[in-house]
């Protein structure tokens, strides 16, 4: 399996790791890796690869569809490769997943503020949206979710995780926020993302990146709200 070291420090930019395997379509499997994986909405981190035979820049990173346990580097077209059992440095596009890294938190910030059902979401580098559930279209107010928000990032609340086991979770179902996207489970245990002394301000199950504080979010706004069904309200939020 691939250690997951963003779990326990998503602030970690470069690491070293072994290779384990090169697979036929060129993605490298490392015994640990800092890039985090495409899931729940976030997407693969990119970066780059160093070893003795040169520099392989990496595209995306993905779970092995084989194997969930391991993690794919995707390399860039015609990159070249490692080889299996050379130590490589990995660095991660630090810019980008910073930037991601705010749009998710500023996302949870959201999501404590809708009391609706999430029902889908896309964490981007500029621009972020959750889709709710949510009949009543004047329930929620872009002017009005955008000053909540901001009191929220100026007030500089600190982010942080603990780890629950599956049955815990199991038996507080209410923490699950998502309809479309379960937490990850499996292993025993659940990540919860902590926002505010002790969840005051939002506590839910999450595997993606977050910032150490909401005040590191900066400036956002909610910029639409569009209908896409009868009680689908999707609603976006960009950095200003």
């Amino acid at each position: 399996m691939t250690l997951q070291l963003y779990r326990t420090d998503a602030y970690l930019a470069e690491t070293a790791a072994t290779v384990l395997a090169v697979l036929e379509r060129g993605g490298v499997v490392l015994d640990q890796t800092n890039f985090y994986a495409a899931a729940g909405g976030q997407s693969g981190d990119k970066g780059t690869l160093t070893f003795a035979g040169g520099l392989c820049p990496i595209a995306t990173t993905v779970y092995d569809s084989a194997d969930k346990s391991r993690i794919v580097h995707v390399p860039a077209e015609g990159a070249p490769l490692p080889s299996v059992g050379e130590t490589i440095t990995l660095s991660l596009d630090w810019p980008t997943r910073h930037r991601v890294m705010r749009m998710h938190s500023a996302l949870h910030l959201l999501c404590s503020l809708v009391k609706f059902p999430v029902t889908g979401g896309q964490i981007g580098v500029d621009e972020g949206r959750l889709d709710f559930d949510i009949e009543d279209a004047s329930a929620v107010d872009k002017d009005a979710l955008t000053t909540q928000m901001m009191a929220l990032v100026r007030a500089n609340h600190p982010i942080t995780d603990r780890w629950i086991s599956d049955a815990e979770l199991e038996a507080n179902p209410s923490l699950i926020r998502t309809m479309s996207v379960k937490p990850p489970m499996g292993t025993g245990k659940v990540r919860l993302v902590v926002i505010g002394e002790n969840g005051s301000v939002d506590l839910q199950p999450c595997g993606g990146t977050h910032v150490r504080a909401t005040g590191e979010i900066g400036a956002i706004a909610v910029t639409k709200i569009e209908k896409k069904g009868r009680i689908n309200r999707r609603v976006r939020v960009a950095f200003i």
